[in-house]
């Protein structure tokens, strides 16, 4: 919130040049805010007059220039004065606003010229200062001549004088409507111009006198009626048949609290189930890791048989081939026994059968082992593989 109001423009100044009994006045605001204390009939309310609305929209019509409402004065007046008394017939003066963002060092100044003769209608233009240049500062809106007194003296600018020395840094405009709109596109901002003149007519209504004589809420409320727009069919339409639907509106409520309530009840319902599915599958997946487990177990001592078989399978046919060379032995020994039969006795023979025949028993035990092995052997390396 604070940010945006840092981006509102607020009033900085305002400033007078030739209106009224004001030669060239300016007026600096506090913090958008400005006090003027004076006694009566002092010309307080005919200074703030003249800014707003005047200064606002442009609109010279002489009730909007008098708090009461009157007719009387017209704003050439306050140029001119009475032909009496200030002798002018022509005079040019200019208002002047200017606004500031809060936090920032952004200016824009709007403002109004207009050259009054007497008898004659008013000519009048409307200007804003977009580039930053002040009023007093960097910018004037008069220019300095001889008078005819010899002196020096500030002469208003001229509308052409004015459009050449603004450039491109503002625009300057010639009707009341164009200037309307202009101020209403860069301060204001409004979506409509019907939109910004409400709220001029809503700061004519409360800038009344009636406001600080009787407080009463019923003038308030009247005050406050006067200011706002009525209300078309159309703006009271969706009004009245949102009352009419209300009823309506109130058994949909009715509808959806009950499906809202029979909608939580499945959802309890569907929650229980979960948790049981949930339960079961958590059981299935301890059991699962303790299967795994056991698995693991068995494959890791079946691997370690594998090993062990494998082992003695080797020494086995270590074994068969130290038979095998002893078997050798003994026949090239039997051999050398048939052929040397002078040294040869019967009881040499008889242990050399011997000798051959547990050969054979041994051979045979330990073939039939090794294959006992074997089979073991095939046998768990299909069991692992299979799991």
């Amino acid at each position: 919130m604070s940010e945006k109001l840092a981006e509102r423009w607020m009033i900085n100044r305002i400033g007078l040049l030739n209106f009224w009994y004001y030669d060239d006045e300016i007026f600096e605001f506090a913090d958008g805010r400005l006090l003027l204390r004076g006694a009566n009939g002092s010309g307080k309310s005919v200074t703030m007059q003249s800014f707003i609305p005047l200064v606002l929209d442009g609109n010279k019509s002489p009730e909007r220039l008098d708090p009461f409402g009157s007719k009387a004065r017209k704003l050439e007046d306050y140029l001119l004065g009475e032909e009496e008394v200030s002798g002018l017939d022509e005079r040019t003066g200019y208002l002047f606003m200017e606004f500031k963002k809060e936090k920032k060092d952004s200016y824009i100044t709007i403002g109004i010229g207009l050259k009054a003769k007497r008898h004659q209608n008013m000519d009048f233009w409307g200007f804003v200062i977009l580039d930053g240049r002040r009023i007093g500062i960097d910018f004037f809106l008069y220019k300095m001549e001889i008078g005819d007194d010899g002196k020096r003296a500030k002469v208003p600018l001229t509308k052409k004088e004015l459009k050449n020395r603004i450039g491109e840094g503002g625009e300057v405009v010639e009707s009341q409507k164009e200037y309307m709109e202009m101020v209403n596109k860069y301060i204001f901002g409004f979506s409509s111009i019907e939109e910004y003149d409400e709220l001029i007519k809503l700061l004519i209504q409360l800038r009344s006198p009636k406001l600080s004589k009787d407080f009463r809420p019923t003038v308030i409320y009247e005050i406050m009626k006067a200011s706002l727009p009525s209300l078309t069919d159309d703006d009271l339409r969706p009004l009245s048949e949102t009352i009419e639907n209300m009823d309506q509106i109130k058994m949909h409520l009715d509808v959806l609290y009950r499906n809202m309530a029979a909608v939580k009840k499945l959802k309890n319902e569907y929650d229980n189930y979960n948790r049981y599915i949930l339960y079961e599958k958590a059981g299935d997946l301890v059991k699962a890791y303790s299967d795994l487990y056991a698995s693991k177990k068995e494959y890791d001592n079946l691997t370690k048989d594998i090993e062990n078989y494998r082992s003695t399978i080797a020494n086995l046919g270590n074994d068969i081939i130290s038979l095998e060379s002893e078997r050798e032995a003994l026949k090239k020994k039997e051999e050398q026994l048939s052929s040397g039969d002078a040294k040869r006795t019967q009881k040499e023979l008889l242990e050399e059968e011997d000798r051959y025949k547990q050969y054979l028993e041994d051979k045979s035990k330990k073939e039939e082992e090794l294959r006992n092995k074997q089979d073991k052997y095939y046998g768990l390396e299909r069991k692992i593989k299979n799991r």
